[in-house]
């Protein structure tokens, strides 16, 4: 009764008008397996779906006649009686399965196959003398399966030499589920990598190999400060990260017709870099950069937190000032600074800020530029006046180190700037920030109406910097992961010092002196996401030409739960 109805079904829908020849293949999965009842139509699926994977037709076996019941050639069926290519292969193949049980559930699937298109060819390796570093991420629910996951992929991966780095680095960022339990290792070679990978499967460190744990919250973004600008910052990122070279060109864009001279050279060569009318326009530049290149991979910040000059590039990236106001408004403030005569001084002193408050009661041309730790407070100002006061400090056995700057910062010999900087900022437009951020002029969370004044960032000119406060307040919040923007790992390392409980949080800089700036940044960006940090791995292969090639699955911790022991007959009554 079933079989003629279906034939004359699929007859009516899709074998009407059919050109001889041309008749629609039809077959069972009955003949193959026999009749398996309420799986029947699973089987069906599973056939249907071997047939598009292999591009060949199986046949319905046995198959000599239909039924009188069943005209094939009138319905424009024909049985498949045996295995063959698709009628016309070089059409996208369809196939459709029919199941229809005696309760009364009548069900049809269309599956279709799916083309993969040609994969595009690898781009040219960039123009650069730094090998490309390759991130591979691996991750496990618990610490025996993040182990085991390293030691499946070492063995899979030495034993195929044709596997290229840079895919399976893609295929483990793009096709695999991210648990708690994380490791990435990051390196320019091979071997470097598989070495790596033994010690994680090993549980050992190892160079390169970053392991950790996730738990909640995003990281807050520290933006440094002047004092951490150096030859050729940013400039390796510039030439690897075509994000990073976009974004910094971007902002160089808006700067360069506000300063004297081409910002990218002035960073190039290092000429004019510590004066203080290019060295704020060059840090806010690599800041900002820094920040595009890493929401591009992801990083959604949880706050944000500037250091002096670096407070604008905050208020920036969370949408207080455009990009062209936030450089009329950097540009203008270190052309008024460098205006100012020189003399001023500022020392850093091994003292609380409560110890060297009353030493300035009878100085007015001195005061606090920055509490930047417990036992870390700035003075600035005139020379005599600060040299009276760290001289007492070290009376009563303070060290003190004299900074080298060009002006007294955060002093009372700003004040002279203060009325034209007014003008220019009030020229801006303001908005109230799209993200989450922390004052280092109060050292508290933002409020309402606070970065979108205009006398705020007047204010910020001479007022000191509270980076202690901000760094407790986001403590406070919870927050556990810091990670730093700039040249330097200058804010990341004070931090710590802030920190009451320095061993639940992890602080971090995105770059380091003296170390190779795509090599660190990543380190930093694995050392985040380790601790739980959500990031877009996929997007950090961008470019690079890496496909999807097969690898190990998950390492499944097996436990048995068998019923051990003797068995004992229960005792009778």
């Amino acid at each position: 009764v079933g079989d003629p109805i279906e034939a004359a079904a699929l007859g009516a829908v899709l074998g009407a008008g059919r050109a001889p020849g041309r008749a629609l293949r039809v077959g069972s999965a009955k003949t193959n397996v026999g009749h398996l009842e309420g799986a029947a139509g699973m089987v069906g699926l599973l056939k249907a779906l071997l047939a598009l994977s292999h591009r060949r037709l199986p046949a319905s076996l046995n198959f000599k006649t239909a039924g009188p019941d069943i005209p094939l050639a009138e319905l424009g069926l024909a049985v498949q009686s045996e295995l063959s290519a698709w009628p016309e292969p070089g059409r996208p193949l369809l196939a459709g399965v029919s199941s229809f049980g005696m309760g009364g559930t009548n069900a049809h699937v269309v599956l279709a196959e799916h083309r993969t298109a040609e994969p595009a060819p690898r781009p040219e390796p960039a123009d650069t003398d730094t090998p490309a570093l390759t991130p591979w991420v691996i991750s496990g629910r618990g610490a025996a399966a993040l182990r085991g996951q390293a030691e499946r992929l070492y063995t899979a991966v030495s034993a195929d030499g044709t596997l290229d780095p840079a895919d399976v680095g893609l295929s483990l960022a793009a096709h695999r589920t991210v648990f708690d339990h994380r490791a990435v290792v990051l390196t320019d070679s091979r071997t470097a990598l598989l070495d790596q990978l033994a010690a994680v499967a090993q549980g050992a460190p190892a160079p390169g190999a970053v392991t950790g744990t996730a738990r909640p919250g995003a990281p807050a973004l520290l933006f440094t400060g002047q004092g951490a600008q150096r030859i050729g910052m940013g400039q390796e990122l510039h030439r690897t990260f075509p994000v990073f070279a976009d974004a910094f060109d971007e902002v160089c864009g808006h700067l360069d017709p506000l300063l004297d001279r081409p910002l990218s050279e002035i960073i190039a060569s290092g000429d004019g870099l510590d004066e203080t009318g290019f060295t704020q326009p060059a840090i806010f530049a690599v800041e900002v950069a820094l920040y595009r290149l890493v929401a591009s991979w992801g990083v959604v910040p949880e706050y944000v937190v500037g250091h002096s000059i670096g407070e604008i590039a905050a208020a920036h990236v969370a949408g207080v000032l455009s990009l062209a106001d936030a450089a009329r408004l950097v540009a203008a403030r270190g052309r008024l600074m460098q205006a100012l005569p020189a003399g001023g001084v500022m020392t850093a002193v091994r003292a609380t800020e409560d110890e060297v408050l009353p030493l300035l009661a009878d100085e007015p041309l001195a005061a606090i530029a920055a509490v930047n730790g417990p036992l870390s407070t700035v003075v600035s100002g005139a020379a005599d006046a600060v040299g009276r006061i760290t001289r007492r400090l070290c009376d009563q056995g303070r060290s003190i180190r004299a900074l080298t700057v060009s002006h007294a910062f955060h002093s009372p010999l700003m004040d002279p700037m203060l009325d034209d900087f007014r003008q220019v900022v009030g020229q801006l437009t303001f908005h109230e920030p799209s993200l989450p951020a922390i004052s280092t002029v109060t050292g508290r969370p933002v409020t309402p109406g606070e970065w979108s004044s205009p006398e705020y960032w007047v204010e910020q000119v001479r007022r000191p910097v509270r980076f202690l406060d901000a760094v407790r307040a986001l403590e406070a919040a919870g927050v556990t992961t810091f990670l730093e923007l700039g040249p330097d790992g200058v804010c990341s390392a004070m931090a710590v010092e802030c920190l009451s409980d320095a061993d639940a949080t992890a602080s971090v800089a995105a770059l380091r002196s003296g170390r190779s700036e795509p090599r660190s940044l990543l380190t930093a960006l694995a050392t985040v996401f380790v601790r739980g940090t959500d990031v877009d791995w996929p997007a950090v292969y961008e470019g690079q030409g890496a496909r999807r090639v097969p690898l190990p699955t998950y390492a499944f911790q097996r436990e048995p739960y068998w019923i051990s022991g003797t068995a004992r007959a229960a005792a009778l009554p």
